[in-house]
C-alpha cells in the first residue's frame, strides 16, 4: 500500500475516536467509571452530548449497557474487549501529551 493511500478501516477508526469526547470517555471508563453520572463528572461533558456518544460508542461495539433492575433503575457502562484494546493506544497519546504538550495547550516544536 502507498503512503498516500488511507486504509479505509483507519480511516473509520480515526472518525470514531476523533469524535469530539469519544476518547476521554473511553479514556475515563478505563479507570472504572461506569455510571452515566460518573462518567459526566470526571469529563464534565453536558449530559445530552454524553447521552449521544454513549449511545454511538454502544452502537460501535466499544462499550456494553447494562440496566440493574433495582429501585431507582441503575445504568452502567462497561467497556467491551474492543473498547479495552483501546487502552494501549490512549496510553500512548497521554504519554506522548505529557513530553508535547505544554501546559498551554500548545504543542512543542
Amino acid at each position: 500500500m502507498l503512503q498516500n493511500e488511507i486504509c479505509p478501516r483507519f480511516e473509520k477508526a480515526v472518525n470514531i475516536l476523533s469524535q469530539r469526547w469519544t476518547a476521554l470517555l473511553i479514556y475515563q471508563m478505563l479507570d472504572g467509571h461506569s455510571r452515566f453520572g460518573e462518567i459526566q463528572a470526571a469529563t464534565g461533558v453536558s449530559g445530552k452530548v454524553l447521552s449521544d456518544r454513549l449511545k454511538s460508542m454502544e452502537q460501535e461495539g466499544l462499550i456494553k449497557r447494562d440496566v440493574i433492575p433495582e429501585t431507582p433503575v441503575v445504568i452502567k457502562y462497561t467497556l467491551t474487549d474492543k473498547g479495552h484494546s483501546l487502552e494501549p493506544v490512549l496510553k500512548d497519546i497521554e504519554k506522548w501529551s505529557q513530553d508535547w504538550i505544554d501546559s498551554d495547550n500548545k504543542v512543542e516544536a
